[in-house]
């Protein structure tokens, strides 16, 4: 059976021409047309992955896009706007979409975004089946998507713990924010990348004892960040 895709939008032209190209691509797809049946339909089916327009009757893909992630739903999230705003791109990616793509687009454009982003996936999937990773009193369980503090587990959103398991995948290393941006995030945004100190930021209220003297993740100015374990 084919990889499933939800498509959300409440133009039946733009549905229309998705389901062509996407289906011509050997997916299978079902779609709807408002934010509360999109919210609905993930939580009742199983869909490899969700396009997903911001501007929706009912509820926005915001708020579809935030209510799925706060039920604990992670199938992947392409990001539909006719908006070529950075703000939007920002909250989109921070609240857990995946990908962004601007209106007008291509079909062969969206197809590509959607490949790109189940290879992705796929990967993650292969690497998380490793071992737990111990770094001090910092342990992480990739394939239970757990962290333990002190014994203690934490709560993260996905796109926090994806981030510090890329830190942690690369202890001792330091990372450009454009190379977490890229890696995590799988965007450029040309060299904006605020999102990704907000999250370093929620990180460290999160593991770090002192947030004001972080010995886990340590900012090296004018390069990024990287992960190490207190002396």
């Amino acid at each position: 059976m084919g990889k499933r895709i939800l498509i959300v939008d409440d133009e039946e032209s733009i549905v229309t021409l998705l389901k062509y190209n996407i289906e011509q691509s050997g997916f299978e797809t079902e779609a709807v047309y408002d934010g509360e049946q999109a919210l609905n339909m993930a939580e009742q089916k199983y869909f490899d992955l969700i396009i997903l327009d911001l501007m929706l009757p009912k509820l926005d893909g915001m708020e579809v896009c935030r209510q799925l992630r706060h039920k604990g739903i992670e199938v992947p999230i392409l990001m539909l706007t006719a908006k070529d705003e950075e703000l939007d791109r920002v909250l989109g990616l921070e609240i857990g979409a995946d990908d962004y793509l601007t209106k007008p687009f291509s079909p062969r454009e969206v197809v590509a975004r959607i490949k790109a982003i189940l290879r992705r996936f796929k990967k993650q999937d292969d690497e998380d089946k490793s071992e737990e990773i111990v770094i001090k009193e910092l342990v992480i369980y990739p394939d239970q998507y757990e962290t333990y503090m002190n014994g203690q587990l934490l709560e993260f959103t996905p796109k926090e713990f994806e981030l510090l398991l890329y830190l942690a995948r690369h202890f001792g290393k330091v990372l450009s924010r454009d190379q977490l941006l890229s890696a995590v995030w799988n965007y450029d945004f040309v060299g904006d990348t605020r999102i990704v100190d907000v999250h370093i930021s929620h990180l460290r209220e999160k593991i770090e004892p002192d947030t004001k003297k972080p010995v886990y993740i340590k900012t090296i100015r004018g390069l990024g960040y990287k992960l190490e374990g207190p002396k």
